[in-house]
């Protein structure tokens, strides 16, 4: 029998299944450590009930070696056509005879093929924390496998792209009648494309496709080049850096970044126009910021502020003293909803959160004071007056905006020099740039008061910003000067006269 162009792949994943190690009596687990992985099986009326009945037993084998658990691998699947149809989710079943009866109970849905529609449902709902997915900042793969026979009906490119974007890892099996192009228009790398010519052959290709998902350390198969950590990934592999450094731009080295002292309070945008599962996100963005600080009563203080139609302290700067302890509190904050008050926030910030009662350090320890504003759409009532208050009072202001933000409002919340205190993604998934370009300039500048303050960051904006407040005073200084000359001199011409 013929194999279609992916027959040397295959040879090679037999070749690899039959020389792996399986001592007698014990099952083969998956070795690469947990993931969140996510079953996505086409039902469409093209495939026929035997055929479907294949696909069963195809992810049945492969749970079948997975560590599967809580705190291991947690497994959801979905079938769609026209519709999708959540069978269950990543928080639903932790042993594997549990999935398997779910598995054999699945009806099929028997209409179109819409597999765009089956990713967006993906990226959207099956890999979110509420449906059991772990947090993206724990760095478990979020892997998606979609079975397919056939052309889809719709667009799957642009939605796939944006599904990676998020973090998920896409594996594309195609069986007879699938379309190759629209298989490579789902995964990035090739290596995570396949087709198998019938479906008499997955069952045999299941076993195979284990060993490309869990068989392989790539951390140990190639050249890594991690300056402290590697971690293996199916079919790739990611760097870590030890506690207190911090990933550079390329991905491999580390360095120490010393944002030591300072009081940063963080004010993000709860309204319903954010969504639920973009809130999530926002509340993973907060926890990015979290990982470039070093946390600690006499170093980096965090409060977080919520605001809708109203505003909600989560937290102030002196409840926590170690970033795992805020992160851990940013994930169960809860979702207000309701409208977009940014206002009132930036009055609730100035007047509570940067209060010594709520534990900001006295103006003259010289710790620098950032507020970083995170909003999502036009505000509600006024914010210039209570935006001009925060930067007068002494705080740095970061404005953070995603989606329809007013780039007006953003520049008058932000602090000079504008360009390099606010930014913008026109998308939550998208959005972890915007962390690269805060993290240079959360840093704080070397204090000058009681307390002594060193980073080895760079620290160009806030230095810019106060080079240009010095250069402000120094031009009001000399105009001072010059009226309280001609004070003087009319004052001598009022006394001549008398």
């Amino acid at each position: 029998m013929k194999l279609l162009p992916v027959a040397p792949l295959l040879l090679l994943l037999l070749t690899m299944l039959e020389a792996r190690p399986k001592p007698a009596g014990e099952p083969w687990l998956c070795r690469t450590g947990p993931l969140d992985i996510v079953f996505v099986i086409d039902s469409s009326r093209s495939v026929r009930p035997f055929e479907f009945e294949t696909m069963r037993r195809f992810m049945i084998d492969i749970i079948g070696n997975l560590d599967v658990g809580p705190n291991a691998t947690r497994v959801g699947v979905i079938q769609y056509s026209s519709q999708v149809q959540n069978i269950f989710s990543l928080k639903t079943f932790f042993t594997r005879a549990d999935m398997e009866k779910a598995i054999n109970s699945i009806i099929p849905l028997a209409q179109g093929t819409m597999t765009g529609l089956a990713i967006q449902y993906v990226m959207n709902v099956a890999f979110t924390t509420q449906e059991g997915a772990r947090p993206l900042h724990k760095r478990i793969p979020r892997i998606a496998v979609i079975v397919t026979d056939g052309r889809p009906q719709d667009r799957v490119t642009e939605v796939a792209t944006h599904a990676r974007n998020a973090g998920i890892e896409i594996y594309a099996v195609g069986i007879q009648r699938a379309d190759m192009n629209s298989l490579r228009a789902m995964p990035p790398l090739e290596e995570h494309v396949f087709l198998v010519e019938s479906f008499e052959l997955i069952q045999q290709f299941g076993k195979q496709f284990q060993d490309k998902l869990c068989g392989v350390d790539m951390c140990v198969e190639q050249e890594h080049g991690c300056q402290h950590s590697c971690i293996s990934t199916p079919g790739s592999f990611y760097c870590e850096c030890n506690p207190g450094y911090r990933l550079n731009m390329d991905g491999k080295t580390c360095s120490q970044c010393g944002a030591g002292h300072v009081d940063l309070v963080m004010v993000i945008d709860g309204s319903k126009s954010v969504r639920p599962q973009n809130f999530e996100l926002v509340k993973q963005f907060v926890n990015r910021i979290v990982d470039l600080l070093e946390v600690s009563p006499d170093g980096a203080r965090v409060g977080l502020v919520q605001y809708s139609s109203r505003v909600r302290t989560e937290f102030p700067l002196n409840k926590y003293h170690s970033a795992d302890e805020i992160k851990k509190a940013v994930m169960e904050v809860e979702y207000m909803e309701k409208g977009t008050m940014t206002g009132l926030a930036l009055k609730h910030m100035v007047e509570h959160s940067f209060s010594e009662l709520e534990g900001a350090r006295p103006l003259s320890y010289n710790v620098p004071r950032i507020g970083l504003v995170f909003t999502d759409g036009r505000s509600q009532d006024d914010i210039s007056e209570w935006a001009r208050r925060a930067k007068e009072s002494g705080i740095t202001m970061f404005a953070v905006g995603v989606g329809k933000a007013v780039e007006e409002e953003l520049r008058a919340i932000a602090s000079e020099p504008v360009e390099q205190h606010f930014s913008y993604s026109a998308d939550f998934t998208t959005m972890t740039h915007l962390v690269e370009n805060f993290k240079l300039n959360v840093c704080p500048e070397e204090g000058k008061g009681v307390t002594e303050i060193r980073s080895p960051c760079e620290c160009e904006a806030l230095v810019q910003f106060q080079t240009n407040t010095v250069a402000i005073l120094q031009s009001l200084t000399e105009k001072i000067a010059q009226m309280t000359a001609r004070l003087e001199d009319l004052e001598k011409q009022i006394a001549n006269k008398k």
